[in-house]
C-alpha cells in the first residue's frame, strides 16, 4: 500500500514536470515575442548573413532572444538562413517569426530616372538593393553581355528604361541587369518597332533622340512638338544643333557629369565629338541621358508641323518659341539672349 502511494506521487510529479516542460515549450513557441511599438518592423538579411547576424538584427525587436534561438534550432532555421527583406508584425510569436523569415521575402520598389551615366545608375540602384555599386557597374559593363545583346559603349545606357519596378531586396547585380533587358525587350513591341521604322530610326536611335528631347524640355506636353522639330531637321538633312548634346560632350570628355553648364558658348560648338550635333549630322551615337518613356513616345508619335527651330520662351519659362524659318527664329532668339545677359548667365 505504501509502495502504491509512492508510485502515485512519482507519477503525479512526472506529470507535473511534463506539464511544466510542455508549458515552457508552448510558451517559447506560441507566446508573443515582439517588443516594438509600430504595427510592423522590417528586417534585412544579407546574402552572406549567419544566424548570429540574424540574432543581431532581431535583438532590438524581440523580448526574448533565447527562446527565439531555441525555436529556430528546433525548426532547422539556424542552418538555413534566407536572405531578403522581411516584415515582422507586432505580437508575432517565435513560430510565426521563423516562418516569416523562412518564406515571406517581400519585394521592394526600385525607382530610377534620367541618370546620365551607368555610374550614376549603379549608385542609385545600390541605395535600394543589396547589390553594391561596384558589382552593378561590373554587370552593366560586362563585355560578354554587351556583345550578346548588341549594345555598345554608346548605346548601353539606353537599355535601362526609367520607371518603378519590383525586385527582391537581395537581387544580385546580374539579376537586376537581366530584368532590365527583359523590360527593354518587352517595351519594344511590334507596334513601337513599326512606329520607329516609320521614322526611319532604330530603337537605339529613338532612345538617343528621345534623350535630346528630354534635355530640351521638362514639359511633357511640349515633347511631341520638340520631337517633331528634330525629325523635320533629320528629314531635310539639317544638323540637329542641340545644345544639350554639346553639354554632354563636354561632360563626357572631362568625366565630370556633375558640371553645371547653363550657357553654351560659340567655342563649345567647335568641339570635335560625335555627340556635338553642331558638327555631326543625324542622331547622336547614344543617349545623353535616360529619357522618360514620355520622351520616347514623343519621338514615336511626334507632332506633325513645319517647325525647324525653337528657343526658350522667357515669358513662359519651361516652354519654347517655335519657328519655321531662320529669320523668324533669330527674332525669337533675341529675347532669350537678352535675358541671359541681363541675368549675367555667362556659363
Amino acid at each position: 500500500m505504501y509502495l502504491k502511494k509512492i508510485l502515485w506521487v512519482v507519477a503525479l510529479l512526472g506529470l507535473l514536470v511534463c506539464g511544466f516542460v510542455a508549458y515552457q515549450i508552448y510558451n517559447a513557441i506560441f507566446s508573443p515575442n515582439t517588443q516594438f511599438n509600430n504595427n510592423e518592423a522590417f528586417v534585412y538579411i544579407a546574402s552572406d548573413a549567419t544566424f548570429a547576424d540574424v540574432k543581431s538584427s532581431l535583438d532590438p525587436l524581440l523580448k526574448d532572444l533565447a527562446t527565439f534561438e531555441a525555436v529556430a534550432k528546433r525548426k532547422g532555421y539556424i542552418t538555413n538562413v534566407k536572405a531578403g527583406k522581411y516584415a515582422l508584425k507586432k505580437g508575432m510569436n517565435n513560430n510565426e517569426i521563423i516562418n516569416t523569415l523562412r518564406s515571406a521575402n517581400i519585394p521592394v520598389r526600385v525607382s530610377f530616372n534620367n541618370q546620365e551615366s551607368l555610374e550614376s545608375l549603379a549608385g542609385r540602384i545600390s541605395e535600394q538593393l543589396e547589390a553594391d555599386s561596384v558589382s552593378l557597374l561590373q554587370a552593366f559593363n560586362d563585355s560578354d553581355f554587351l556583345r550578346e545583346t548588341n549594345f555598345d559603349e554608346d548605346s548601353k545606357l539606353g537599355m535601362y528604361l526609367p520607371n518603378t519596378y519590383e525586385f527582391f531586396w537581395n537581387t544580385k547585380a546580374e539579376g537586376f541587369r537581366d530584368r532590365m533587358l527583359k523590360e527593354y525587350r518587352a517595351f519594344w513591341n511590334e507596334e513601337r518597332l513599326r512606329k520607329a521604322k516609320a521614322q526611319n530610326l532604330t530603337p537605339e536611335q529613338v532612345i538617343a533622340l528621345a534623350a535630346v528631347v528630354q534635355k530640351e524640355t521638362a514639359k511633357v506636353d511640349e515633347r511631341r512638338r520638340v520631337a517633331g522639330v528634330y525629325l523635320n531637321r533629320i528629314r531635310k538633312g539639317i544638323l540637329l544643333q542641340a545644345d544639350p548634346t554639346v553639354i554632354f560632350a563636354i561632360k563626357k570628355e572631362t568625366g565630370n557629369y556633375d558640371t553645371i553648364i547653363k550657357r553654351v558658348l560659340y567655342r563649345d560648338l567647335e568641339m570635335d565629338s560625335p555627340y556635338n550635333t553642331y558638327k555631326y549630322a543625324g542622331v547622336p551615337p547614344g543617349p545623353i541621358t535616360m529619357p522618360d518613356i514620355s520622351s520616347i513616345e514623343a519621338v514615336l508619335n511626334p507632332e506633325k508641323h513645319e517647325y525647324l527651330y525653337f528657343v526658350a520662351d522667357v515669358s513662359n519659362f519651361g516652354y519654347h518659341m517655335f519657328a519655321k524659318t531662320l529669320a523668324q527664329h533669330n527674332r525669337n532668339k533675341v529675347q532669350y539672349t537678352r535675358w541671359l545677359n541681363e541675368q549675367k548667365v555667362l556659363r
